[in-house]
């Protein structure tokens, strides 16, 4: 599971002002990234899959599949609320070139742990492809205990999961206990150093959208244990990073973005452009960091 150490790049979709997908702004968002990430993640929630319909997810799918200028190993985002319509829609995905699934843990309704279990249980049963899990309870109003990790992790077809609870101690007793080839993936960017430190491979970013190789150098300088180094490179995220979620992710990234004209900073409703002070202040703090 190599093809997951290092930088996932969780892209963003690129929008025109009518809300249609800029195609050119996508093929320059994968050119730009290559330069510094091990692999791409498509439609995660920084590609605002939750407003892309079923027909653009094949599409987007598609498209990073032809237009990958270092045939970087690819991820795919497919999870839900509803573990049927999961399974389905796994049917009826094209797996060609995909090397891995990642899965948001059921949001909205609240399951308990075993619910959970089984819902990553089914999936990881009917999937062609290794499954990542994504825990992100700040996002889905629930949390996948470091227990029903390392209980999924038995699972032959679950590889590994991106930790965004932003637990450190929840993260050290998967770290503590996991199997030897379990992924502990941080979905934290501000973290990443840290959580390589108590044996994460890495982080699935955000900010490597915009800033790949700086990303990449305190990833990997981390993963080679001169953490002197990531350091230094991680403390130049500290201005920018809260911006990037001030009024919602991918606003103030894609604003990053638009700032280095790799693509517009267009988002669907009911996310809002950024406003003109946080367009400001991603301005200056941008300054901060030697891409």
């Amino acid at each position: 599971m190599n093809l997951f150490r290092g930088t996932g790049v969780a892209l963003v979709t690129p929008f025109h002002a009518d809300g249609s997908i800029d195609w050119q702004g996508l093929k320059n968002l994968l050119t730009h990234t290559a330069q510094g990430c091990d692999y791409y993640v498509v439609q995660g929630t920084t590609g605002e899959s939750v407003t892309t319909t079923a027909k653009e997810k094949k599409d987007l799918l598609n498209f990073v599949r032809i237009n990958n200028p270092k045939k970087l190993p690819i991820v795919y985002g497919l999870g839900g609320n509803n573990t049927a319509d999961c399974l389905e829609k796994i049917k009826k995905t094209d797996w060609r070139g995909v090397d891995a699934i990642l899965s948001v843990s059921p949001y909205y309704n609240k399951p308990s742990q075993e619910g959970i279990y089984q819902h990553y249980m089914a999936i990881a049963d009917a999937s062609p492809v290794p499954v990542i899990l994504y825990n992100v309870p700040g996002r889905t109003g629930s949390n996948i205990s470091a227990a029903t990790t390392l209980r999924l992790a038995q699972h032959k077809n679950i590889i590994g999961i991106k930790e965004a609870s932003g637990n450190m101690e929840q993260c050290m007793e998967i770290a503590a206990h996991k199997p030897a080839d379990f992924l502990l993936i941080s979905g934290d960017d501000l973290l990443s150093v840290p959580l390589i430190a108590l044996g994460g491979v890495g982080t699935i970013s955000v900010l490597a959208n915009a800033y790949p190789m700086t990303f990449r150098q305190m990833v990997h300088k981390a993963l080679e244990g001169d953490f002197a180094q990531a350091s230094q490179a991680l403390f130049q995220f500290l201005a920018i990073n809260p911006l990037l979620y001030a009024e919602g992710n991918p606003v103030g990234i894609k604003e990053a973005l638009a700032l280095q004209k790799v693509c517009e900073a267009h988002v669907r409703l009911p996310l809002v452009a950024a406003s003109s002070k946080l367009k400001e202040q991603i301005k200056e703090a941008a300054k901060q960091i030697k891409e």
